[in-house]
């Protein structure tokens, strides 16, 4: 399907804070990276974080394991001046992160230091889910809001979180209703409802990768309305990992219906210099129509997307794998599509 016939048009211009979630398989991590890409343009500085510990952001980079720490990654992609932003990179994980807010709001560093050594951050991380996610989105916050409290610190024009997976990603967001059971008062409370104040804003917007397949498709369409419950901004569906359409509507009906020329393909198969044996021709035709019927299923998983009612992005599957050339194509194609 042409790129050009996406609904991808849309002005994501106000928005300081990019989540992107998905179902696991479909992807969400390569299109978090080039979504920070394509935003690190005209002098931009962009922040990719990754909040699951798996130091995906590294390995798609190429580089060595990210700290708690802000590391300049690469440059964006250049816009038609050839002007380029930063990307800068986050590798966030709840123990630094409480570490952290014990130091900035109660002046605990070294006593800080020794709960965690006595167990007390991991005890407090693990037995409050809650909290946890309060932690790790706090610091996002953080970077979206920086203020004169940061001395020295970098201001993004933008943050991507690679975040949790579709299933999951409401709760995590959903900060103040997920604290409201453990905490009613204190700073934690007042952190929480800080922090909806932005994620409810238009400053943000989830956006949702999935595949053309059913399972992701549905996840998709779930996850959508678990954010509009929870009154968290939608932004757009990304349909990762698109095969290229190579044969014509046509034939691929008649692959599908077992009726394409067998004389035409045995002759086209010769004039590649292949020796046409039944057996083959017997297989190719076969493929044909599984071929077929996987481009029929796709077709009727993408009218499902384009009916959600959001603007649409399409990437195609990188047939040679993912590495920083590929990322910057994919992030091409969503500069092109709308997206930055």
């Amino acid at each position: 399907r042409p790129l050009a016939t996406l609904t991808g048009v849309s002005d994501w211009s106000r928005v300081r804070l990019h989540v992107v979630t998905g179902k696991g398989g479909t992807g969400k991590s390569t299109v978090a990276s080039a979504l920070a890409l394509a935003l690190a343009h005209k002098g931009k500085n962009v922040l990719l974080c990754e909040v699951e510990g798996r130091q995906g952001i590294a390995r798609m980079f190429d580089v060595d394991p990210l700290p708690y720490e802000e590391r300049r990654l690469t440059t964006g992609l250049p816009d038609a001046t050839g002007g380029r932003g930063v990307v800068h990179a986050l590798h966030i994980d709840a123990e630094s992160a409480l570490l952290e807010y014990l130091s900035m709001y109660y002046r605990l560093g070294r006593a800080g230091r020794a709960l965690d050594r006595f167990g007390v951050i991991e005890f407090a991380t693990t037995i409050a889910p809650g909290v946890r996610d309060v932690l790790l989105s706090g610091k996002v916050y953080e970077a979206v809001e920086r203020n004169s409290r940061n001395k020295g610190a970098i201001r993004y024009d933008a943050v991507v979180l690679d975040a949790p997976p579709t299933g999951r990603i409401t709760n995590f967001l959903n900060v103040g209703g997920e604290v409201g059971g453990l905490a009613k008062v204190g700073p934690i409370k007042t952190q929480s409802d800080t922090m909806m104040k932005l994620f409810q804003s238009p400053r943000t917007a989830v956006h949702l990768v999935t595949l053309l397949e059913e399972m992701p498709v549905q996840e998709t369409t779930d996850g959508i309305a678990g954010l509009e419950r929870a009154k968290l901004p939608v932004g757009g569906v990304v349909v990762n990992m698109v095969r290229p359409r190579d044969l014509s509507d046509e034939d691929l009906a008649a692959a599908r219906a077992g009726t394409l020329d067998r004389e035409r393909v045995e002759s086209d198969v010769k004039a590649a210099g292949i020796e046409v044996t039944p057996a083959l021709l017997e297989g190719l035709l076969h493929e044909a129509a599984q071929h077929a019927e996987r481009r029929a299923l796709e077709d009727d998983q993408r009218q499902v997307v384009a009916g959600l009612g959001v603007p649409t992005y399409e990437l195609p599957r990188m047939t040679g794998g993912v590495d920083l050339g590929a990322l910057y194509e994919l992030a091409g194609l969503l500069r092109e599509q709308g997206m930055a």
